[in-house]
C-alpha cells in the first residue's frame, strides 16, 4: 500500500481525523520554526548561539517532544531577525 492511499484509509476513521485536527496548531507552528531557520540558512547550533537557548532545547522543539511558550517563541524569532505574529483566524469549513 502506498502512503497516500494509506492517509486515504486512515482518514475515513472520525477517530483518526479529529486527532490529526488537534495537532495541527502544534505542528504548524514546528513548521514554521524549521522554516524560518532554514530559510537563513542556520543550524540548529548558530540558532542556539544567537537566542542563548541550549541546541537541544531548540531540537525538542522541532521535533515536537516539547512545546514551547510565547517568551521562547519571541526569544527565537529575535534570533533570526523576525517578528513574532500570532493570529486567531477563523475556522475552514
Amino acid at each position: 500500500m502506498k502512503l497516500r492511499e494509506y492517509k486515504e484509509k486512515k482518514f475515513e476513521d472520525p477517530n483518526f481525523v479529529r486527532a490529526y485536527q488537534e495537532v495541527q496548531p502544534e505542528l504548524k507552528v514546528i513548521r514554521a520554526i524549521v522554516e524560518a531557520r532554514t530559510a537563513q540558512n542556520l543550524t540548529q547550533k548558530e540558532l542556539a548561539e544567537r537566542t542563548g537557548i541550549a541546541q537541544t532545547e531548540i531540537s525538542r522543539l522541532e521535533n515536537g517532544s516539547r512545546n514551547p511558550s510565547i517568551k521562547l517563541l519571541q526569544r527565537l524569532a529575535e534570533g533570526m531577525g523576525l517578528v513574532l505574529n500570532i493570529s486567531f483566524v477563523p475556522k475552514e469549513e
